[in-house]
This record gives C-alpha cells, sequence and structure tokens, in this order.
C-alpha cells in the first residue's frame, strides 16, 4: 500500500469486510483480554460480532467499556476504537446463522438466546503500513 494516499472511509470498511479475522481487545477487572474473532460486517452502522452469550467476551462486550479491534494483511493493519453495542435483533440472528451454518447445530441445541450480536459503534480507525512505521498513528472517524 502507498503511504502516501491515506485510506478513505470506504477503503477501510471494504478492507475489514475483505479481512474478518481480527483480534479484539476488551477489558475484565482491569486486564486486558485479546481473542482472535470472526466479524460478520462492517458498514456505515459500525462492525457486527456474534459470539456465544456464554462465553466470558460477551459478558465483557456489554459492560460499554471501550474496545479496539485490529485487522491485517501482509502489509497493512488496521485499528478500530469503538464501543460496543448489544444488537437484539432477531431477523439479523436468523440472517447470520444463514451464512454461519456451522452456529446452527449450536442453535438448534440450545435455543437463538445462545447467540449475542454485537455492534461496535462510535467507530474511529488507524491505519499503519511499513512505509508509514516512524509516523504518529492518528486516528479518524469511521
Amino acid at each position: 500500500m502507498k503511504s502516501e494516499v491515506p485510506m478513505t472511509r470506504d477503503e477501510i470498511i471494504a478492507f475489514l469486510n475483505r479481512h474478518p479475522v481480527c483480534h479484539l481487545a476488551t477489558m475484565d477487572n482491569g486486564q486486558p483480554r485479546v481473542r482472535g474473532m470472526f466479524m460478520y460486517r462492517a458498514d456505515e452502522t459500525g462492525l457486527m460480532f456474534h459470539t456465544g452469550t456464554h462465553k466470558a467476551v460477551a459478558e465483557q462486550l456489554q459492560t460499554g467499556m471501550p474496545v479496539e479491534i485490529c485487522f491485517n494483511n501482509s502489509d497493512v493493519q488496521v485499528r478500530v476504537a469503538g464501543v460496543a453495542e448489544v444488537c437484539d435483533d432477531d431477523a439479523l440472528k436468523q440472517e447470520v446463522l444463514s451464512v454461519r451454518s456451522f452456529m446452527q447445530p449450536w442453535i438448534e441445541k440450545h435455543g437463538l438466546d445462545l447467540l449475542l450480536l454485537v455492534r461496535i459503534t462510535q467507530c474511529r480507525a488507524a491505519v499503519w503500513t511499513l512505509a508509514d512505521n516512524f509516523k504518529r498513528v492518528d486516528y479518524q472517524p469511521l
């Protein structure tokens, strides 16, 4: 990626959607917690994730604390900071399940309430490339 031309908002959103495997950082009693995640989608409303309600990350995402997500390929790293908001939308849950069929047996066994949808809002993004390694990292609204 050429460092002379910063990525636009639309280019960042497209990058996130092309590279949905990412790392999400939350806080748990003052301790940072980072784990790999599989983002569902990014759009003008924020970044949509799903997880199981029984997981520690589900509890951490429901605290209203800030989070940060790191997406990358071999040349570019995009960090997105924002706030997690629970999305209680059964139609969207069904959409996620239709796309992520690997989750269907869990839902059949435990019910739709097992699935927690979380939208990261108030997003700000910072783009990094090796060419920009010594420049200050600035976040831009996403």
